[in-house]
């Protein structure tokens, strides 16, 4: 029995940030469903070490950075008609109040929400984004669960977020879906840039009631969810996957 209803074959879906973490999970994942992926990022190494673990045929990476619109022109030039849209790039820099500077708050806020809506405005106003096409945002909890240090973060997934749902709004008459995945702590690089302790990390993870952090294959197979037509009617949604964390 073939039934598949979370199958993504003869889809092509673009994937940014794909060098590494969710995203580099998210486009293995979508590989071995039977996508074809588009990898994005700014390292071409780490982009072509994504490429070489993907499954199947069809796929290709597009080196360039989304701060710029240079940078998304390239994707909007080379991308070809897309089923799907991973905006999954981002990066963090925690610091209290006391601490913020203004160049890595803009960085913050320019990279993980300017960025993704610039991108989605290039590729719907060139026409690369198909009827019936699926966008998925790579949120946070930080975006509703306030915490120490993550000012510039959380309110650039908050921003993310509420984008989504506009998207959701104003695609909808070209039946093109928009939603958004909120991991909690997961383990990827941007995690090793936090510099906690093995004490620390210890600890937080008793913050959660699964008694410990996911993996990025975890957020993938929700993204591949919201990609495929097994969620033909899901748009404006956020799915949380944060090992119960926001329960409490």
């Amino acid at each position: 029995m073939n039934y598949n209803p979370y199958t993504l074959e003869n889809k092509r879906i673009l994937v940014t940030g794909a060098s590494s973490g969710i995203g580099r999970a998210t486009a293995v994942e979508c590989a071995k469903l039977g996508a074809s992926c588009v990898l994005c990022g700014r390292n071409e190494e780490r982009l072509q070490e994504t490429l070489s673990q993907l499954e199947g045929e069809g796929h290709s990476l597009i080196v360039s950075d989304l701060t710029t619109s240079e940078g998304r022109y390239s994707i909007v030039s080379q991308c070809g008609q897309l089923d799907g849209v991973v905006c999954n790039a981002g990066i963090n820099k925690t610091a209290p109040i006391y601490f913020l500077k203004e160049a890595e708050v803009n960085a913050v806020i320019t990279t993980n929400a300017t960025a993704p809506m610039m991108l989605i405005h290039d590729l719907v106003t060139n026409r690369c984004i198909q009827a019936k096409a699926s966008i998925v945002f790579t949120s946070s909890i930080d975006a509703i669960t306030p915490a120490i240090t993550t000012a510039a973060y959380g309110a650039s997934k908050a921003a993310l977020t509420n984008f989504m749902k506009i998207c959701a709004k104003e695609l909808a008459p070209r039946k093109i879906r928009s939603n958004a995945v909120m991991p909690g702590m997961i383990e990827t690089p941007i995690l090793a840039e936090m510099h906690m302790t093995d004490e620390e990390l210890a600890n937080d993870k008793q913050q959660y009631p699964l008694k410990r952090y996911g993996k990025p294959e975890e957020v993938a197979w929700a993204i591949i969810y919201l990609l495929s037509d097994a969620a033909a009617w899901v748009t404006g949604s956020v799915l949380t996957i944060d090992g119960g964390y926001t329960i409490r």
